[in-house]
């Protein structure tokens, strides 16, 4: 059964192939505790603990493939059975499960290119497209830093109000150069 795999090619198949991959495992750490608990025989080689994407699990020694066609679950889950309680050990294998979990997630995820992982990725250009800076009067580009007042909530380029990203973060409230001399005259 080592073979099954899948290759999600979306955010939502990316959590589908999660969602699937740790229903498995909460099986075999739950449900099938008695059977996942039999076939970690630490008289055995190096096994793993393996959820695929059918919602079924797996206690098989590592895929032999170098480099592994996806990341590799704890190895060796069945050494430290007989030296620990056997809730104690069940726990730790569910800790390195979800890590495993975690790591094929975000292998999958960098596979995708910008778009694929940002669905919204064409919209950001709509919601900001009327986006206009308060001093020269440009558009919103995605690929300029723009920072916002917080009194006026205009939006500004930061080279036009001289405000690098650097030096936004150590801002808590920004102040347009407006809103600063409005200020001023009513003091």
């Amino acid at each position: 059964m080592a073979s099954i795999s899948s290759s999600p090619r979306t955010v939502e198949e990316i959590f589908k192939d999660y969602t699937a991959r740790r229903a498995g495992l909460v099986r075999a750490l739950t449900f099938d505790v008695d059977n996942f608990y039999s076939q970690c025989d630490p008289e055995k080689e190096n096994l793993c603990l393996y959820g695929h994407s059918n919602e079924l699990w797996e206690v098989t020694l590592p895929a032999e493939e170098v480099p592994p066609e996806l990341p590799e679950p704890a190895l060796g889950i069945n050494f430290a059975r007989d030296g620990m309680q056997r809730k104690d050990w069940l726990s730790l294998v569910a800790v390195h499960s979800d890590c495993w979990l975690l790591s094929v997630s975000f292998y999958f995820g960098a596979r995708l290119n910008r778009n694929e992982r940002d669905e919204n990725y064409g919209d950001e250009e709509d919601e900001h497209g009327e986006t206009i800076c308060g001093t020269c009067g440009g558009t919103y580009n995605s690929d300029e830093f723009w920072i916002g007042c917080d009194i006026c909530e205009r939006w500004y380029h930061g080279k036009c109000v001289k405000i690098t990203p650097a030096k936004a973060e150590s801002i808590k409230h920004y102040k347009c150069p407006s809103c600063c001399t409005k200020k001023g005259r009513q003091q």
